[in-house]
């Protein structure tokens, strides 16, 4: 099923008969799901090593893709010694049961939390908002969370979502949506057969958990990766596992002086990967012509969580809320003879789509150096649902044996936080040595320049 997803997948980076990485779709082992999210994993990771690697004119043959740390790295890759992460997820977030059905709460940020709690007219307790919930019909509360500003999704079954309007609006949307700009130029990056990506500066606008994912890679491969953040933005259990190789600094767009700083960052990007919903960029003064007016060459790589048309186009959502509007734990469930919802084993839609969008901004790259023209490319964690759930199957893999020492990196991290040992890049090449001197640091550590 692997190769089957590669192919789709190269397709939609514009290669009509791609040759995989060998090995590829070798059946061993593999996350315990109904849905191939193993092969998902390395499919994905191997189109972004492919498209990386050809930057310095190395193809298929010279790499080789691990499918069972491909499989690890959808999870976390961190383990840290001597510490505990955070926990990711806010005590309210969760499933609930409804008066018709089920509904999932996404509260991590603060006034999503608030949204919530707002509308149900509850305490900010576990046990009142379950009460609160099950007064509602599912479709009703999710609707009055999201006007309100907040993040929910009831769930749907796979059936259900292909006749929904946002459904059928995916399902009509490319895997990768591309749209190009002349500028006649060959790019100041020039080829690096060390490493790939050396010399690319990467302007990382993204959070949770895709877009990181991406710059992530991207910074493996050599990219000079500066991440910016808004002044009161953090994500305390997720940003020792996504900083890595990244440097974090902080900018207010809304001063008059840290927006002139970020358009001289802008200015002088190479790439810019961003995750803001549409028309938000537009409404602080960096839309899409004044992002091409600053810098006509600038490579944009951009997703959402529902797609870019559709009724559910501007809509907040994340991988758990994507997973249930779809369909996806819903048919969890079933085949699993359950009686609440049944999600992935790990954020694969986020993980699937942050690797697509390291693909897309490489495969821009390599043609911006070749033809001189800029690319954009527009994702959506619910087009790589509509990918993955292609893939159901009545069968289940052989279980991906335990992790054990030897799955870890020798190296140990100095991160921000303490030490901590890393999983074993999933990917390798011959000839070229992958990942960062930078170690995982928090938020708004370094200076906004390059």
């Amino acid at each position: 099923m692997s190769l089957r997803l590669y192919l789709e997948i190269m397709q939609s980076l514009g290669i009509k008969e791609p040759d995989p990485p060998s090995g590829l779709g070798r059946v061993v082992e593999g996350l315990p799901s109904w849905f191939d999210v193993s092969g998902l994993a390395e499919a994905s990771i191997a189109a972004a090593a492919v498209q990386a690697a050809a930057l310095s004119d190395l193809g298929p043959q010279n790499i080789n893709v691990d499918r069972r740390l491909c499989g690890l790295w959808f999870g976390w890759s961190l383990r840290p010694q001597g510490w505990v992460m955070p926990n990711p997820w806010d005590p309210i977030a969760g499933d609930f049961k409804a008066r018709d059905g089920w509904i999932r709460l996404h509260t991590n940020a603060p006034h999503h939390r608030a949204a919530a709690l707002r509308v149900l007219g509850t305490p900010d307790e576990k046990e009142a908002v379950i009460a609160a919930v099950a007064r509602w019909d599912a479709d009703e509360l999710e609707a009055a969370v999201v006007e309100a500003g907040g993040c929910a999704a009831a769930m749907r079954s796979l059936e259900e979502w292909a006749h929904h309007p946002q459904g059928q609006a995916i399902a009509a949307e490319p895997l990768i949506d591309w749209s190009e700009a002349p500028i006649l130029a060959s790019g100041r990056v020039a080829l690096n057969t060390a490493g790939p990506l050396d010399g690319v500066r990467v302007l990382d606008l993204t959070r949770v958990l895709a877009g990181p994912v991406a710059t992530r890679f991207l910074a493996a491969f050599g990219a000079n990766v500066l991440r910016i953040d808004p002044p009161s933005w953090d994500e305390p259990g997720v940003i020792p596992e996504v900083t890595l190789g990244k440097r974090c600094a902080g900018l207010d767009l809304h001063d008059a002086d840290d927006r002139g700083q970020f358009a001289e960052l802008l200015r002088t990007a190479d790439i810019l990967v961003h995750g803001y919903r549409p028309g938000a960029l537009e409404e602080i003064g960096f839309g899409k012509d004044e992002r091409r007016q600053l810098n006509p060459g600038l490579i944009d790589v951009c997703l959402d969580a529902y797609g870019w048309t559709g009724p559910w186009a501007k809509r907040r959502g994340f991988d758990s809320l994507v997973q249930m509007s779809a369909g996806i734990a819903d048919a969890g469930m079933r085949m699993e003879g359950l009686e609440k919802p049944c999600p992935l084993p790990v954020q694969a839609l986020d993980q699937a789509t942050g690797y697509l969008m390291a693909a897309a901004a490489a495969r821009a790259l390599l043609i911006r150096r070749v033809t001189g023209t800029a690319l954009s490319a527009q994702l959506s964690l619910a087009r790589t649902a509509h990918l993955l759930a292609s893939t159901l199957s009545s069968l289940k893999p052989p279980m991906q044996a335990t992790e054990t020492n030897d799955d870890l990196a020798p190296e140990i991290e100095l991160t921000d936080w303490g030490t901590a040992r890393r999983l074993k890049f999933p990917v390798s090449i011959s000839g070229v040595a992958l990942g960062s001197s930078l170690r995982a640091c928090k938020l708004r550590s370094s200076l906004p320049s390059w």
